[in-house]
């Protein structure tokens, strides 16, 4: 080989470093993207394993919090209804001991826009359908959706959207959206949510059999009630 042909070869292999090295720094934020690998009834030592990001020192022998030190995403771990969150801020996780016990986050990093918003919202609740897991509580609180009538909802800041999934006997999340004013942004219309996942902690089978009851004796009379409840549903439309 002559020194043109080394120096021509030399030259493409400085090309294909060059071209990964470019192709590793698009993708660094990806791969680098720090994770906490949560399990509801796990340990925090097999948390701190699983997980990329840093996160505070355990505390033993009490009810604690810990966080991470980075903004991070969520990987809930379980075979069947395990889900992934964007990066969080806030971002905590319950512990008696050493055992995990439940999870509260806001899965964002700054107040959003209600599109933004929605978006992660609705991704969420799109991996928990796939996940097999069921929405809850659909009589008081429906699945958020992106609507004018949830955007209008929404807007006036009164009151958030609110609704309930649970995987199975093991795990309830309940997930909170609402206007949120932010000091940084006046002018507009930002949203927070936040996210609450443990083992089932509302008992929707009972609410549902006793609402049952209460709707069955309404309709058993003819003549108006004196049950509260049964006069709430007369003034429903």
């Amino acid at each position: 080989m002559n020194l043109r042909s080394w120096r021509r070869g030399a030259g493409w292999l400085l090309l294909a470093v060059l071209a990964l090295a470019a192709i590793h720094q698009l993708r660094q934020p990806l791969w680098d993207e720090p994770e906490v690998a949560v399990e509801i009834g796990g340990t925090y030592e097999e948390m701190r394993n699983r997980s990329s990001a840093s996160f505070s020192p355990l505390i033993r022998g009490h009810l604690w919090l810990g966080v991470p030190m980075v903004d991070a995403r969520m990987r809930f771990i379980d075979p069947q209804f395990g889900f992934v969150t964007p990066l969080a801020r806030f971002f905590t996780v319950g512990f008696d001991d050493n055992v995990i016990d439940d999870i509260r986050m806001s899965p964002q990093i700054e107040p959003l826009l209600i599109d933004d918003a929605l978006k992660v919202v609705l991704d969420l609740q799109d991996q928990w359908r796939e996940k097999g897991w069921v929405a809850r509580g659909l009589r008081n609180n429906p699945t958020i959706a992106d609507t004018p009538e949830w955007r209008a909802w929404l807007r006036k800041g009164i009151r958030h959207g609110r609704s309930f999934w649970q995987a199975g006997e093991k795990y309830q999340a309940m997930l909170l959206l609402g206007r949120f004013k932010d000091s940084r942004n006046p002018a507009e219309e930002r949203y927070l949510i936040t996210l609450s996942v443990a083992k089932p902690w509302v008992p929707f089978d009972e609410i549902e059999a006793d609402w049952e009851q209460v709707y069955s004796l309404c309709l058993g009379s003819p003549k108006p009630s004196p049950i509260p409840e049964c006069e709430a549903l007369s003034e429903q439309p």
